[in-house]
């Protein structure tokens, strides 16, 4: 991983950090592995690098910026609004981005201003944005002019279109958007006046985590399992689709689960942090669909069971547009893979639900404060 910390390539690159050296961190604290000083300290040099590197990875738009993606400096990913946590730990444990002129640039403001692009542009409110503005619906790629920072239109690599909902994309808006609240809860409020307040934040990404979770649940199977994008055009061919299990070995178009593990897990944080609110009804719909969703992820025939394959999460989908994912059956869609990103997640989840159920410390990407 050490060549991966100073990675100035990619857009995610904090997120693969912080799931190495961060948890490493956050066992530590939590004493669940022995207190090493320096071992702890390699880790934090660790993400502070991550972040600043994540953080010059930057796009000026009008009113704000973002961490652009491996496209370039034109495209914002829905994708990084999980890489962006780094930003906020490496600020935590106080860090800054050294600019020209040795300008110190805030780790934070960065964090806030890619968060507030992502919501205000790869997610869809219903409010007249243009005759495809479903609520909750993402867009995995937004395109703005480099030039003069406007946004111009969505577009998608790994999805169908710019102007359908690539499944993996949402579930990384839902859990993206519920931890970054819970940081906001972990924060000092007077940390974030210069930058508007933490009404302004709270509100900002509620809205987006609520939009996307209720999409999710308005436009998924019975059983909680994706199919790999919602306007995928074989979709109509599998019949009446919402209203029954997803069906991971249809003729027409493949699930990925990758996308119900991302989003369960958001699904329960954004519960516990409405529980915390006040708001029980909320939080109790949005526990009950992910409850649905683990079910089905934990059984047959989504949890590898064989021994011979190495993989814990199968009919997993990397890039469906460019037919990069295995169909053992040509006569059927792309089904049987596990991915890295998959087992992680589902792996993920597994430990937030035995955290929740055996009454351990919350599971937090920032750890014990």
């Amino acid at each position: 991983m050490a060549s991966h910390v100073s990675h100035i390539g990619v857009h995610d690159h904090g997120f693969n950090n912080l799931s190495t050296y961060g948890n490493l961190r956050r066992l530590m604290l939590e004493g669940r592995i022995p207190e090493n000083e320096w071992e702890r300290h390699f880790h934090e040099l660790a993400i502070k690098v991550s972040g600043a590197v994540q953080a010059a990875r930057w796009t000026e738009r009008e009113g704000g910026g973002f961490i652009h993606s491996f496209n370039g400096p034109h495209s914002l990913f829905v994708d990084t609004i999980r890489s962006v946590r780094i930003l906020m730990l490496a600020h935590r444990l106080g860090h800054v981005l050294m600019g020209e002129g040795d300008r110190a640039i805030s780790l934070l403001e960065r964090s806030l201003q890619h968060i507030e692009s992502t919501a205000l542009f790869s997610v869809f409110y219903d409010e007249g944005r243009d005759r495809y503005d479903v609520r909750g619906r993402t867009a995995h790629e937004c395109i703005f002019n480099t030039r003069d920072g406007a946004y111009r239109c969505p577009n998608s690599q790994q999805g169908y279109t710019g102007f359908s909902t690539w499944t993996r994309g949402q579930s990384w808006a839902t859990v993206g958007f519920a931890e970054e609240l819970e940081f906001l809860e972990s924060m000092d409020p007077a940390e974030l006046e210069p930058f508007g307040g933490k009404a302004k934040w709270e509100a900002l990404m509620l809205k987006a985590a609520t939009a996307t979770a209720d999409n999710f649940i308005e436009n998924t199977p019975t059983d909680g399992i994706s199919y790999w994008d919602q306007g995928a055009p074989n979709l109509e061919k599998i019949g009446d689709y919402l209203n029954q299990p997803a069906d991971p070995y249809n003729a027409w178009e493949p699930v990925d689960a990758t996308a119900s593990a991302i989003t369960a897990q958001g699904l329960f944080r954004l519960a516990e942090y409405l529980k915390g609110k006040g708001d029980d009804e909320a939080a109790g719909k949005y526990e009950q669909a992910g409850l649905v969703t683990a079910r089905a992820l934990l059984h047959e025939p989504y949890l590898s069971t064989k021994e011979n394959h190495q993989g814990l999460l199968l009919h997993s989908i990397y890039h469906e547009p460019n037919g990069w994912d295995h169909r053992p059956e040509a006569d059927k869609a792309a089904y049987g893979e596990s991915s890295m990103w998959g087992d992680y997640h589902l792996m993920e989840l597994g430990v937030y639900l035995q955290r929740k159920i055996s009454g351990k410390p919350f599971l937090s990407f920032f750890g014990p404060q």
